[in-house]
């Protein structure tokens, strides 16, 4: 049986270039290496692409336990030294060469996840895992991910997005406006990050300019949003045209809300599969997950966030993410192991949807 050969692409210019990596590896020890030939590509924070050997020496650390036991600067310092040390020139971009028949992505965040990527792969004739550019750049905009899916019938929290420009002008009159629409608590949201990077939840006013720096640090377009009282549920979402809804999940936060270092480093977040609702409950969820993937033009992955009342019965929409967390602990492969779909089998299922030629392509 001949190989298909697998472009694993890791790290990249996003502040959640230590979880790609740490998502990468888990991959590449999942994956059935009697189907697949893996091929790492390393990309640094400064954009530089690296294949072969320093790429598999960073893909073989156990960045997870570093991270646990260092500080982010520290292992962000470790891969820069690596890199630098290895004197190995950069990857000539020729994939013709490579014999690459397939990309899985794992770049979380910008330069991966918001179509950048995926509009590169496309121009130079390599399928990929996940969605395509329109998707990836619609889910990965916080706020024009709430228009979609409020115009296909998911409520949303209620929120204001801001530009950099306009606070900048006013942001003593915009803080008055968000005390006086929202109230508090709030959640301030970098509009295009994801991993809970720059997220904060403002309890009072003294923290709202605080958290406004934070976030305006990291986007030029934030997202306020008021605070929705409940439980925090996940789906796992898989497929093309006839898209799978896994098993929804229950997340219950370790900490205030469930944070970077929550979800990474501390690990204290408890995991509930499934989700603690009424199993009526349950299935809206997974019919409101299909409906937002849809709304979006998804493909391939991703997952698909809420905010579930059970004593109302409401069901809102936090975010969606095309390119989840792949960690020991993330809960993308966990929902689907509870699906009946186990770490190999998903890995394998990713990419055949991504070598899987479209049944309309139009004249």
């Amino acid at each position: 049986m001949s190989q298909t050969t697998v472009a694993l692409l890791f790290g990249g210019k996003s502040t959640e270039h230590e979880i790609s990596i740490i998502s990468a590896r888990s991959i590449a020890r999942a994956i059935n290496r009697e189907h697949y030939r893996i091929i790492p590509f390393y990309i640094t924070r400064d954009g530089e692409w690296y294949t072969g050997g320093i790429a598999g020496e960073i893909l073989d650390l156990d960045l997870s336990s570093i991270m646990r036991n260092t500080s982010r600067e520290e292992a962000e310092n470790l891969l820069k030294r690596k890199a630098l040390d290895s004197g190995q020139k950069p990857f000539d971009f020729n994939f013709t060469d490579s014999g690459i028949d397939v990309a899985f992505i794992v770049l979380h965040g910008s330069y991966g996840e918001d179509g950048r990527i995926q509009g590169f792969l496309d121009t130079v004739g390599i399928p990929y895992t996940g969605c395509g550019v329109s998707a990836s750049a619609l889910a990965m905009d916080k706020a024009l991910t709430k228009l979609c899916a409020a115009a296909a019938g998911v409520a949303t929290a209620p929120s204001i997005t801001l530009s950099a420009p306009d606070y900048k002008a006013s942001p003593e009159s915009t803080h008055e406006l968000i005390a006086r629409q929202f109230g508090f608590p709030v959640f301030v949201k970098p509009a295009s990050l994801g991993s809970s990077v720059g997220i904060s939840k403002v309890h009072h006013a003294g923290e709202l300019l605080r958290a406004l720096q934070i976030a305006f640090g990291l986007d030029r377009k934030v997202l306020v949003e008021a605070a929705v009282t409940g439980r925090e549920i996940e789906v796992a979402m898989l497929g093309n045209d006839q898209p799978l809804a896994s098993v929804p999940g229950e997340i219950q936060p370790g900490s205030d809300f469930y944070d970077f270092q929550d979800k990474y480093i501390g690990n204290t977040a408890k995991t509930f599969i499934p989700a603690r609702l009424p199993d009526k409950l349950l299935e809206e969820v997974r019919r409101s997950a299909i409906t937002v993937y849809k709304a979006l033009g998804c493909k391939g992955m991703s997952r698909v966030d809420f905010f579930v009342n059970e004593k109302t019965g409401s069901i809102v929409l936090n975010e969606i993410n095309t390119i989840p967390g792949f960690t020991d602990i993330s809960m993308y492969p966990q929902l689907f192991e509870a699906s009946g779909i186990a770490f190999s089998e998903l890995i394998d299922r990713l990419l055949q949807y991504a070598l899987e030629k479209p049944e309309w392509t139009g004249n």
